[in-house]
């Protein structure tokens, strides 16, 4: 312990804790608090320690940041995400349930940081998503941004729609969609943090698409970053879609 402390005091705030040593530091299950340290400092420093590991940053927010047994260090959640990158799926997985065991962190702000944070280089990241989605699995199969979409939904007021609907049909493959609303057209797909398209997929997704639009339906897509950070656009737009439709959705006797 007076070993990081000592470091810390050595390299000269600002400096905090990282990685391994943050996660020893906020007991993470499995994770021992023991060199090499890894601390974390503001790039355009020239900070070297020979048996040490010092990581640079181009900013670190406030809600990322705090003082841990006396020592500067990054959050639990920061702390998650930096470890996300070198421990194996086992290991990552037992730290995420200690740390949610624990009242570190919750599965909710965790994924509001990821959404934050994913362009600025989280190699780890796709690795937690894995394994909170191994966590879902056992829930019942829906993941979390199709429960965070049911939740805006419900707290707009909005019509609470079916998931995971067979619609309609291309060539031999039925077309499944997340979210559909009975007596409308409207169904909804939530595209998760992990999406991208390659031209083959493009070519497939356009066709899928405009097979739905064939069949009648009004089809949207929203994606991971857009759920987390712009609920209010989201909510209005599906408002604005079932508009047309309120009368026939509200009643229950149809």
């Amino acid at each position: 312990m007076a070993n990081i402390v000592d470091l810390i005091a050595d390299i000269g705030e600002p400096c905090w804790a990282t990685g391994l040593t943050a996660a020893g530091l906020h007991g993470f299950d499995g994770v021992p608090l023991r060199p090499p340290y890894h601390v974390v400092v503001m790039r355009g420093r020239n900070v070297r320690r020979i048996g040490h590991v010092v990581h640079t940053t181009v900013a670190l927010d406030p809600i990322d940041r705090e003082e841990t047994m006396g020592v500067p260090c990054v959050s639990p959640t920061r702390a998650l995400l930096a470890v996300s990158a070198t421990l194996d799926s086992a290991a990552l997985t037992c730290v995420l349930d200690g740390a949610l065991r624990d009242g570190l962190t919750t599965e909710d702000f965790v994924h509001r940081r990821i959404g934050a944070l994913r362009t600025k280089g989280r190699h780890g990241i796709p690795r937690l998503l894995d394994v909170i989605d191994g966590r879902e699995v056992v829930r019942g199969g829906q993941s979390w941004l199709e429960r965070e979409f049911l939740r805006l939904v419900h707290e707009a007021g909005l019509p609470v729609p079916l998931a995971q609907q067979s619609v309609s049909r291309q060539r031999q493959r039925l077309i499944r969609v997340d979210f559909r609303w009975p007596g409308t057209p409207v169904v909804v797909e939530a595209l998760g943090y992990r999406w991208h398209r390659t031209g083959a997929q493009m070519s497939a997704d356009a066709a899928r698409m405009n097979r739905l639009l064939l069949d009648g339906f009004l089809p949207f897509q929203f994606t991971y970053r857009q759920v987390v950070a712009d609920p209010p656009m989201v909510v209005e737009t599906v408002a604005s879609a079932l508009r047309p439709f309120l009368g026939r959705v509200f009643d229950r006797s149809a």
